[in-house]
């Protein structure tokens, strides 16, 4: 049986998610983020005359994945496109005392609804954290949900990223200076593998070397980490323990099917 992926020519796709899909610290040209949704978006696009590929992009920073099932999930029922790209669940496994088991069946449930209006469905797994100061103890958790996802993926007929195989974004260039967010080159492997996930030819490997850098002393790594953990770590645990998130009051950047 041939595979259905070989053949893939969507003319539309819907990008779920939170701020990994919204594309945080990836400027974009119209100074809004783009991120690896934008430039998968921007490479389907390509591949179709000018004018005939849409895309949306639902995702919108700090969302969990019941406010994901509820605000986005729900608009691919109505837009009905040839891609969806739903990656969720995230920001609740890094919550203190949440259960990667009961996240998982909650995610599926969302993608037994997406399968219903979409003619494909992307999945991504968790980034390995074992580089990650303070993350790096949630890598079981991580590994645990990421079992789920494949499962499910193989369950539901879904497309698989493997973001927790991608080595290159081991590396620091990767990430941005929250180290919580890519940087625009990480988003741009990450959309490399997305692509290769679907079967798309890419140009780029999305584990092609980085160029060579010396390697911060451990005297200097200790000194970064101090200055992140001050600037970007503490912060950010307090906005949880307090319950507020960054996407309060932020709306999607393209929450119109519109040609790209």
């Amino acid at each position: 049986m041939p595979d259905p992926l070989e053949t893939f020519d969507p003319t539309s796709y819907v990008a779920l998610g939170d701020s990994f899909t919204e594309g945080l610290n990836d400027p974009g040209p119209d100074g809004r983020y783009a991120g690896w949704a934008d430039r998968l978006a921007g490479m389907l696009a390509d591949r179709r005359p000018d004018g005939d590929f849409r895309y949306a992009n639902l995702a919108v920073r700090g969302r969990l994945l019941d406010q994901i099932a509820a605000e986005q999930v729900p608009e691919v029922r109505r837009i009905a496109p040839d891609l969806v790209t739903f990656c969720a669940g995230g920001n609740d496994i890094l919550r203190p005392g949440s259960d990667p088991d009961e996240v998982a069946e909650r995610f599926e449930s969302a993608v037994l609804q997406l399968r219903e209006s979409a003619g494909t469905v992307l999945v991504c797994t968790g980034f390995d954290t074992r580089t990650v100061p303070v993350l790096r103890h949630l890598r079981g958790k991580i590994a645990t949900y990421n079992g789920h996802m494949r499962a499910i993926a193989d369950r539901n007929g879904c497309a698989v990223a493997d973001l927790w195989s991608l080595r290159s974004v081991h590396d620091r260039r990767a990430w941005s200076e929250d180290r919580l967010h890519l940087s625009p080159e990480g988003h741009q492997r990450v959309a490399l593998l997305a692509a290769r996930s679907l079967g798309l030819p890419v140009e780029q490997d999305p584990e092609a070397p980085w160029p060579h850098r010396p390697e911060p002393t451990p005297a200097e790594q200790r000194r970064e980490n101090l200055a992140w953990a001050r600037t970007y770590l503490i912060p950010w645990v307090g906005r949880r323990l307090r319950g507020e998130s960054s996407g309060d009051h932020v709306e999607a950047k393209r929450p119109e099917l519109l040609p790209l």
